[in-house]
């Protein structure tokens, strides 16, 4: 099977972690990494394996359209919005880490079939993508949840200055995700930078208000949502199953990255590569079933 050519825009960590995650994928195949600098790190690291690079950022598409099929948007929500019409314009599947809100959001147990018949998806936020799935698997028993809050807690030090500068579009689009998988209008997202040394793992604590919960039937849910995100994120784990106290049901999630190019403590940012690369497979997957 040949595999699908992909360009990743934006060379940061996000960026180089997911040329890590592609380059020994069984679909993907990265033929253009780009960005503004030559000498940042993530350039460098990508021209000393091999990669094709560019400094033209997005031009470099536009130069050469046929480079490849699907690009990975690892810049910002700003830069996306105007990243996002020239790459419908050339024909190319998106694939958006910004939270730029731009695309369908996709998390892809949940809805990833559905994010393959679109032009532009977007993955959300790291947060999101660890805490939409367990707030989607208790509103599968209960339809009457009243509220649902959500906290996501990283090390500081995983946090750049991408993240830093996107903080209130992450919160808000986290919150929007929430809404808009489970129906719940009333839900809340709070995300905190921990700067504690040595570095924490990725936490994050879900709270949703239900009266007479049924805890058993939630915990299976939430057990079989773990066991199915497991499959594309190997470090998601529940790791306090969820319980009934003071009139909410709690359960918190922890994840360790693969370590691939970023430190195991930085789950929040290889919860949403694993996301996209996932996306990108199942999309190569299908474009070339319909080809043969």
């Amino acid at each position: 099977m040949s595999k699908t050519k992909v360009a990743i825009i934006g060379t940061g960590n996000i960026g180089v972690d997911l040329l890590v995650k592609i380059l020994r994928s069984d679909y993907l195949e990265c033929t253009l990494f780009a960005g503004r600098n030559l000498e940042s790190p993530g350039m460098r690291y990508a021209s000393d394996i091999g990669v094709t690079v560019s400094d033209k950022s997005i031009n470099a598409i536009i130069e050469d359209p046929e480079c490849c099929d699907i690009v990975f948007d690892a810049t910002s929500a700003s830069v996306h919005f105007k990243n996002a019409p020239i790459l419908k314009n050339l024909g190319k599947y998106a694939i958006d880490l910004t939270p730029s809100l731009v695309g369908k959001m996709c998390v892809p147990v949940i809805n990833g079939d559905e994010c393959l018949d679109e032009c532009n998806v977007n993955m959300v936020t790291c947060g999101g993508q660890a805490t939409v799935p367990i707030a989607y698997a208790i509103k599968q028993i209960h339809n009457d949840i009243k509220y649902i809050e959500i906290v996501a807690s990283i090390s500081s030090r995983s946090a750049g200055p991408g993240t830093r500068a996107n903080i209130d579009e992450f919160t808000q689009t986290t919150k929007d995700a929430l809404s808009y998988f489970t129906g719940i209008p009333t839900t809340k997202a709070i995300i905190t930078l921990n700067p504690a040394d040595p570095p924490i793992l990725m936490h994050n604590t879900i709270y949703a208000v239900i009266d007479n919960p049924k805890i058993d039937l939630i915990r299976e849910s939430v057990k079989n949502m773990e066991l199915k995100i497991q499959k594309y994120v190997p470090g998601y784990r529940v790791s306090i199953e969820p319980l009934f106290e003071s009139g909410r049901v709690t359960t918190m999630i922890e994840v360790v990255g693969m370590g691939d190019y970023l430190p195991k403590y930085s789950g929040n940012l290889d919860i949403i590569t694993c996301a996209a690369v996932n996306i990108a497979e199942r999309y190569s997957i299908r474009r070339q079933s319909n080809e043969k």
